[in-house]
C-alpha cells in the first residue's frame, strides 16, 4: 500500500524545529541534540504547516549552522575558560545550534494533488523540520515524474535534486517559450560535462532541434563517439542513438561559404597581398575590394575559385595596369613596387600555398559538403518526425587536418593523376567570420519562421562564449560583429522559439546584455573571488547566505582520488519544481556515468 505524504514526512528524520526569529523568506532552526553532529549545511529540509485551512509543505536548503553558548560569551566566564580550558557545567552542555533555512518551494495539498503555493505566514515555533529524502520528493512530485530530469544529488547529501528541462514549444512538457541558459565555472569545474547532460535532457524531445557551435571540437568528438580527456566519459553517441535522435557532425571542411564579402575578408587576412608588397591594412582592404569587384565582373563564381584555370584568370586581371592603378591611384613608387612584385612572384607557389587554402572554403564539389543555408534549413525543418542534433566543429584541428577524399585537387606540375590534399587557411578571425555567418543564418531563419506564425523550438549551444561576446571591445571588426549579433540574438530570438546556452569560464568578462537575458544559470567552482565574485553577487541579488554556501565549494581536482571528486553547482531560475520562489539551489553533479544514465532511464549502462 502506497504511503501518504504525511506518513512519509513523519518517517523522515527530524533534525530540528522552527525557531525565532523567522520570516517568510528565511527560517531559523533550533537543531535537536541528536542532529548536531550531522552534516546539515546544504541539506534539503521540509516542514509542514497549515495555511488557509490546507496542509502546506515548505522546502528549502540549510545554508548555515551557528553555535551559540551565552555563558561562554560572559566576560567572567571567558576569564575562567581561559584558565581552565572548559567549564564542565557550561561548556558543551549549554551549547545551542542554530540553523538558517532558505525557502525555495511551497506546495499545498488539494483534492487534485499538490500544487505550488507561497509561504504566506510563519509557522509556530516548535514546528518539526525533517530532512527530505527521495521517497518524499517522489510522492510530492508524482504528477510530474515523467518531466523530471536529474543532474546530480542535493549538495553534500543523498537525495536526487529534481530538475526539468522543457522544450520551447506549446503542448505536453512544453515551456511555451524559449529560455536562455548560462553555465559558468573555472576550467575543470565540470561545466562542459554538465552542458552535455543538459543536451541529452533536451534530446529526449523528438520535435526539438539542437545546434552546437563548437570552437574547440570537444562536443564534436563526443557526438562522433571519440574519447575526450577526462574521467567522465559520457557515451553521447550511444545515448542519442537510443533516443533515436539523428546526429550530424559537420567540420569546417563540410561547410561551403557562400558570400563574396566573406571571401574578401578572408583574402585580406591571408598573405596574398602582403606577398605582393601591399603592407598596410587599409591598402590591403582597398586591394581586396578592387580585386573582388574585377573578379565578379569577369563572371567568375565563388564555387570555381579553387580551380587552377580560374586562378590564372584572376591572376591575369591582377597583372593588368588598369586594376593596379585602381589599387594604387596616384602613388607612383608604391604602384611600381606592386607591379614589380606581381611580375617577380611565383604564381604556382602563391596558388598552392595561399590561394588554394583560402578558396577551398568556398568549394561546393567537396564530398558531403553543403552550404550554410541548406544546413540550417534542414535543421529548422518543422516537418521532421525526429529533428536532429547538429554539431558544427570549428576547431583548428579540423581545418588543418588533410584528408584525401574531401579536399583533393590536381595541382600544377608533376603527376596530376595523384591527388594532393590541401589544408584550409584557418585562424581565430576566420573562425569568427564563419560563426558570424552561422549566426546570421539562424537569425534569418528565426525571423522567417516567426512571420509564418511558428516557433523554431531550437536550442543553440555556444561554447567559449566569453571569447565571442566579451564585455570589453574586441580588437577586430569581425569579432565586434560576432558580438553584436550574439547580443541581438539573445534579445530577440527567444520569441522565435530559439534559446541559447552559453558556456563560459568567466562571468565578469561576458557581455552584460547577454547576462541580463539569461533565465537559467549554473555556477560551478571558481567564481568566488575578485571581479568574478562581484559579478556573481549582482546576479544572485545580494542573497548573502547563498553566496556563503557557494564559497564552500571545493575545487574538484583537490580531491584525493577520482571517485571522491565533487562537481558542485549553484543554479538559479525556473529549472526545478523546487525553485519557483527564485532562490538558488545547490547540487553535486553525478560523477559516475552509469548512475546518470540509470537515474534518467537513458538506456543500459556500458557495463551492461
Amino acid at each position: 500500500m502506497q504511503k501518504s505524504l504525511d506518513q512519509l514526512v513523519d518517517e523522515a528524520e527530524r533534525i530540528g524545529v522552527v525557531g525565532s526569529p523567522s520570516s517568510t523568506s528565511e527560517m531559523a532552526l533550533d537543531i535537536l541534540a541528536g542532529a548536531v553532529s550531522k552534516k546539515l549545511v546544504g541539506e534539503l529540509a521540509l516542514f509542514r504547516y497549515y495555511q488557509d485551512g490546507l496542509s502546506h509543505y515548505a522546502l528549502g536548503q540549510i545554508t548555515e549552522v551557528k553555535l551559540r553558548n551565552v555563558w561562554h560569551e560572559d566576560p567572567t566566564m571567558r576569564s575562567l575558560i581561559r584558565q581552565r580550558g572548559r567549564v564542565d557545567t557550561v561548556s558543551e552542555r549549554q551549547d545551542t545550534h542554530l540553523g538558517e533555512m532558505t525557502i525555495s518551494a511551497v506546495f499545498s495539498a488539494g483534492s487534485n494533488g499538490y500544487r505550488p503555493s507561497i509561504l504566506g505566514t510563519v509557522p509556530a515555533t516548535g514546528t518539526p523540520i525533517h530532512l527530505v529524502n527521495d521517497a518524499v520528493l517522489s510522492e510530492l512530485l508524482l504528477p510530474y515524474r515523467d518531466q523530471l530530469f536529474y543532474l546530480g544529488h542535493v549538495y553534500g547529501s543523498k537525495p536526487l535534486l529534481p530538475l526539468w528541462f522543457k522544450h520551447f514549444d506549446t503542448g505536453p512538457q512544453g515551456a511555451g517559450e524559449a529560455y536562455h541558459l548560462g553555465i559558468f565555472g573555472k576550467t575543470g569545474s565540470g561545466k562542459s560535462v554538465l552542458a552535455k547532460m543538459i543536451l541529452l535532457a533536451y534530446a529526449r524531445y523528438p520535435k526539438m532541434a539542437l545546434l552546437v557551435i563548437d570552437p574547440q571540437g570537444e562536443f564534436a568528438k563526443e557526438a562522433r563517439g571519440q574519447v575526450v580527456p577526462g574521467e567522465f566519459q559520457l557515451p553521447m553517441k550511444d545515448v542519442l542513438g537510443r533516443l533515436k535522435k539523428p546526429v550530424q557532425v559537420h567540420g569546417v571542411r563540410d561547410l561551403v561559404l557562400d558570400r563574396w564579402d566573406l571571401f574578401k575578408q578572408i583574402l585580406a587576412e591571408s598573405r596574398f597581398f602582403r606577398e605582393l608588397q601591399v603592407m598596410t591594412q587599409d591598402k590591403i582592404m582597398t586591394a581586396c575590394d578592387q580585386f573582388v569587384e574585377a573578379i565578379k565582373k569577369a563572371n567568375i563564381t565563388l564555387a570555381s575559385l579553387h580551380q587552377r584555370t580560374t586562378f590564372d584568370r584572376a591572376w591575369n586581371l591582377l597583372r593588368q595596369e588598369k586594376l593596379q592603378n585602381k589599387i594604387y591611384a596616384r602613388e607612383g613608387a608604391a604602384a611600381e613596387r606592386f607591379a614589380d612584385a606581381i611580375k617577380e612572384a611565383n604564381a604556382d607557389e602563391i596558388y598552392r600555398e595561399i590561394w588554394l587554402p583560402v578558396t577551398q572554403l568556398f568549394r561546393e564539389d567537396r564530398s558531403g559538403a553543403q552550404k550554410v543555408e541548406r544546413l540550417l534549413a534542414s535543421l529548422f525543418d518543422p516537418d521532421q518526425d525526429q529533428r536532429p542534433l547538429v554539431v558544427i566543429d570549428l576547431s583548428l584541428e579540423q581545418a588543418t587536418h588533410t584528408t584525401g577524399n574531401l579536399n583533393t585537387l590536381p595541382l600544377f606540375g608533376g603527376d596530376q593523376s595523384q591527388p594532393q590534399s590541401t589544408p584550409l587557411f584557418w585562424n581565430e578571425m576566420i573562425q569568427a567570420l564563419v560563426i558570424k555567418r552561422l549566426l546570421e543564418g539562424i537569425r534569418t531563419a528565426a525571423e522567417y519562421a516567426y512571420k509564418q506564425n511558428r516557433g523554431l523550438n531550437t536550442l543553440v549551444l555556444m561554447d567559449e562564449a566569453h571569447r565571442l561576446a566579451p564585455r570589453e571591445d574586441p580588437e577586430s571588426e569581425e569579432k565586434k560583429a560576432v558580438r553584436a549579433i550574439l547580443i541581438d540574438a539573445a534579445r530577440t530570438t527567444r520569441k522565435y522559439g530559439v534559446g541559447w546556452m552559453f558556456i563560459s569560464q568567466t562571468l565578469s568578462s561576458l557581455h552584460r546584455e547577454i547576462l541580463e537575458q539569461l533565465r537559467i544559470f549554473f555556477f560551478g567552482f571558481g567564481l568566488g573571488m575578485g571581479a568574478e565574485f562581484k559579478a556573481l553577487s549582482e546576479l544572485v541579488g545580494g542573497r548573502s547566505k547563498a553566496l556563503d554556501l557557494y564559497q564552500l565549494f571545493r575545487d574538484p581536482h583537490s580531491s584525493f582520488d577520482v571517485a571522491s571528486r565533487e562537481y558542485s553547482f549553484m543554479t538559479i531560475g525556473p529549472v526545478s519544481p523546487l525553485s519557483f520562489a527564485g532562490t538558488p539551489l545547490f547540487f553535486n553533479a553525478f560523477n559516475q556515468v552509469d548512475e546518470f544514465l540509470h537515474t534518467n532511464k537513458l538506456g543500459l549502462s556500458r557495463a551492461d
